[in-house]
């Protein structure tokens, strides 16, 4: 263990790259604040106010969920008896130290859109009098009224934190001494038991309830029973290419020595998997509502796919269905780094542009905004992510040298 670069410091470049990501994010923000987030009680106005809100939710919510799916890997992993990612393990580690930092921006941005803005122009069911003579929204107040959405909330993104903040305090324990077998066993049951409840709480929230609260509420008089699999699916292979990412930066800087093909190759292989996975859901959510042409339903897709988002929907579907088919379906296109590499970026950009049309497109349904203040936005959370990454990764040894599953790790092979 002693001839290993166990401890990660951070480069100048890294540091600087962030802060003008940041920079610049501040920048667009302050300008999007000024010419869009305050104005005027016009039509005009009030729509401006609704783009620039509903750009910072559905940035801040991509984010939170990309880098809580990194907490969900490590999870999912453990609860297999996975030992295979043991020695690249503090990478989604320290990306899901992001869960908190990303959680609270989106929860002050939901609570002020819903609490403070009361922006009908978002979310519809605010309008306390739309709701009274509305037969629908009616209907679903129990669930979409602000004081639900906002305790669930704040239970969503706290017991994120809390449960994924338990995960990480156990794999520092790795770090700390050797364990006999009797101690190994009873580690890997704690850490299996803390694993069973984040699971837990993340299939009552991002596999259910948290989607349909933050983005498909935004079209209240619509409903699909696929929605929050779509938006985990979207989600967690942008999380995996995240951790690609990181992993092939680590490994061209010199770090993380254990770690070979074998392991990019699984790596791969969830990029791969889940963007078939995806498209799996796209296809199912979009067929049934296209086959059955029923006005409640098509009302969602129609300005999608026949109006001003048209070029946006086919894009999506190019970028995360067509382009990981044909790139990551070999077997040495999941070993090569820079194809690996490529195809992260395009992924998450992919699921990014997914994301903005999930939101935007409801929010914004005459014309396509993408612009600027999306970029801008988009730069803000980056430059924030690779900053405290970088801090979380060398807090801690890149290697948990003590932990039981190591051994299986480094002479892992697929």
């Amino acid at each position: 263990m002693a001839s290993i670069r166990a401890q990660f410091e951070v480069p100048g470049k890294m540091k600087t790259w962030s802060i003008a990501l940041i920079a610049i994010g501040l920048l667009a923000l302050i300008i999007g604040f000024v010419t869009k987030g305050v104005g005027g009680h016009d039509a005009h106005a009030e729509h401006e106010k609704a783009v620039f809100w509903g750009t910072l939710m559905y940035n801040s919510i991509f984010f939170t969920l990309v880098c809580n799916a990194s907490m969900f890997f490590i999870c999912a992993t453990t609860l297999a008896m996975g030992g295979w990612q043991v020695v690249f393990r503090r990478v989604p580690e320290a990306i899901s130290t992001l869960v908190p930092i990303f959680g609270t921006i989106t929860l002050v941005i939901l609570f002020y859109i819903v609490f403070i803005d009361h922006n009908h122009h978002i979310y519809h069911w605010i309008d306390k009098e739309a709701v009274e003579s509305d037969v629908i929204l009616s209907g679903k107040k129990g669930f979409l009224n602000p004081t639900f959405f906002g305790i669930w909330t704040v239970l969503t993104i706290g017991l994120w934190s809390l449960l994924g903040r338990r995960m990480r305090k156990l794999s520092s324990e790795a770090d700390e001494r050797a364990m006999n077998g009797e101690e190994g066993q009873r580690y890997i049951w704690r850490n299996t038991v803390s694993a069973s409840l984040f699971i837990v709480w993340f299939a009552l929230t991002v596999g259910s309830t948290i989607p349909w609260l933050w983005m498909m509420s935004i079209d209240a008089h619509w409903y699909s029973t696929m929605y929050s699999w779509y938006t985990f699916a979207s989600s967690f292979v942008s999380g995996m290419s995240l951790v690609a990412l990181f992993v092939i930066y680590l490994k061209n800087k010199g770090y993380l020595e254990y770690t070979n093909q074998e392991h990019l190759h699984d790596i791969g292989k969830f990029m791969f998997a889940f963007s078939v996975f995806w498209t799996y859901l796209w296809f199912s959510q979009y067929m049934l509502i296209w086959y059955a042409n029923i006005p409640e339903e098509t009302v969602y897709f129609k300005h999608r796919v026949q109006g001003p988002y048209k070029w946006v929907f086919f894009l999506n579907l190019i970028l995360n269905f067509i382009c990981p088919l044909l790139i990551l379906m070999k077997r040495g296109a999941k070993r090569n780094y820079t194809l690996i590499t490529f195809m992260a970026v395009l992924i998450i950009f992919g699921h990014w542009i997914d994301f903005f049309q999930m939101v935007m497109g409801s929010v914004s349904k005459e014309h396509v905004t993408l612009g600027w203040l999306d970029f801008g936005i988009a730069a803000l959370f980056i430059g924030i992510l690779i900053l405290m990454v970088g801090k979380a990764l060398a807090s801690k040894p890149l290697v948990p040298k003590y932990h039981p599953f190591l051994k299986e790790s480094v002479i892992h092979h697929t």
